[in-house]
């Protein structure tokens, strides 16, 4: 068996976890019927009782949470706070501010106590010691925290932990990989997209990745460290185990992977009750894809019930791992957000199986982009995908796009147009990458 933060927690028998959680959420939902006038206007109007949740069928009878309702509570004019009508506490209890990154509309504030801030710590560290983090390591961050939550708890945790932080922001990439050679940091923080980057820019300045001291690479902010080929080319490259994360400033840390033979996320089940729905809100079954309702059942000074995260995955049970953790899992991680996946010509195209595709090719580099737009002429969509030639390719620039289009073909279901541009030619994200750019004058 796997060491654990807590194995307590993380190895309880499944109907025990699962009274825990339904009792926790019941008393979440009295604390926040008493504290949040908002959520108390919305049960009532529901006709739920708190006091009478007894199983996850009432659980489902609570009305979901939007992030554009929890906008509008904190955009009312009556409140005396940033947080709008959300507070659950006394404005002097408030330790700790954070605010979403606004990539979909007006950033929410988020409030955190004291005892949160605890909470948010106990959730990474349970993440980090899942992924390998030890006291001995030397840990560097290569981002500026600002108002970001995710590097500030995964921070704290660290601490917690007794690794050692190195903070790397307001550092370009050269000397980000200088300072991480120099310091021999044992593991980064990253979103899988950066993680590419920093391995690029080692190499043009001199420096191979995989003869670093890096041993561990924790990432968060995007699909790749769980889609196959992004994983093992960021291992490949730098002679390092990958390991994904995910959560988000209204919920906190609600999955990460561990160290079995599964390729996907643990629902941190012992701290979230983690929903996957279909489309009309009924639970899916194992092998099924869904999208996430997520209720962190312990927070004080900002809580929610039933959050739409928005994150669509396909669900397995606690079986499908071999760690001994009796959280069930999220086959392949997050699969992208609703919003990333569109109908080109009647098909679901999934972001996550053409980056599984690009990032298994050798001939062509780590970034790319796809295009959607309508045809000149015909009543039908175009998907291009736009990337760059590798310095060494094994086949000519035809073979790679023939090759390219077969394996998208197989993966997707559609017929790709394949634009192949010269190394450095496409943007180098600093964080986060936009791949997808729906240029249709009508959404299908």
């Amino acid at each position: 068996m796997a060491e654990m933060w807590n194995p307590l927690l993380e190895t309880m028998p499944r109907e025990e976890l699962e009274r825990r959680q339904i009792r926790k959420f019941r008393a979440q939902a009295v604390y926040v019927y008493e504290t949040v006038p908002v959520f108390r206007q919305k049960l009532d109007r529901a006709g739920i009782v708190p006091e009478d949740i007894e199983t996850f069928e009432d659980i489902r009878a609570v009305p979901t949470t939007t992030k554009d309702e929890l906008r509008r509570a904190q955009e009312t004019e009556s409140a005396a706070t940033p947080y709008g009508d959300l507070l659950a506490v006394d404005p002097a209890d408030v330790r700790e501010y954070h605010q979403t990154s606004g990539t979909t509309g007006t950033p929410l504030r988020q409030a955190d106590s004291g005892r949160d801030w605890e909470w948010w710590s106990d959730c990474w560290a349970t993440v980090l010691w899942a992924h390998g983090i030890r006291p001995d390591d030397r840990v560097f961050v290569p981002f500026s925290y600002n108002v970001f939550v995710a590097f500030w708890a995964a921070h704290y945790a660290c601490e917690r932990i007794g690794a050692e932080v190195v903070p790397g922001g307001n550092l370009s990439s050269v000397d980000r990989v200088e300072l991480m050679t120099d310091l021999e940091a044992t593991a980064f923080m990253t979103t899988p997209t950066y993680a590419l980057r920093l391995g690029e820019v080692a190499e043009q300045e001199g420096v191979d990745p995989a003869a670093t001291s890096v041993e561990r690479i924790i990432c968060a902010g995007e699909p790749g460290a769980s889609v196959p080929g992004t994983k093992a080319k960021l291992e490949a490259r730098w002679d390092a185990t990958v390991h994904d994360h995910a959560g988000a400033t209204e919920t906190g840390a609600w999955g990460y992977s561990c160290d079995g033979d599964s390729l996907g996320l643990h629902f941190n089940e012992s701290r979230f009750l983690v929903e996957v729905v279909d489309d009309d809100g009924t639970p899916v079954d194992p092998g099924e894809e869904g999208t996430l309702i997520v209720t962190p059942l312990d927070r004080r000074a900002q809580p929610y019930l039933r959050f739409e995260q928005r994150d669509r995955v396909k669900l397995e049970g606690p079986s499908a791992c071999d760690c001994g953790r009796t959280f069930r899992i999220a086959d392949g991680g997050v699969l992208g957000r609703d919003d990333d996946f569109t109908t080109v010509n009647g098909v679901l195209l999934s972001p996550t199986a053409v980056e599984d595709i690009v990032r298994r090719s050798d001939d062509v580099t780590d970034e790319y982009k796809i295009v959607i737009d309508e045809h000149d002429e015909k009543e039908s969509d175009v998907a291009t995908l736009f990337t760059e030639t590798a310095p060494r390719a094994a086949r000519d620039p035809e073979g790679i796009k023939r090759d390219l289009r077969h394996r998208l073909k197989q993966a997707c279901g559609l017929s790709f147009r394949i634009r192949l541009r010269e190394r450095g030619v496409l943007e180098r994200p600093e964080l986060k990458a936009d791949r997808v750019h729906d240029q249709r004058v009508n959404d299908v």
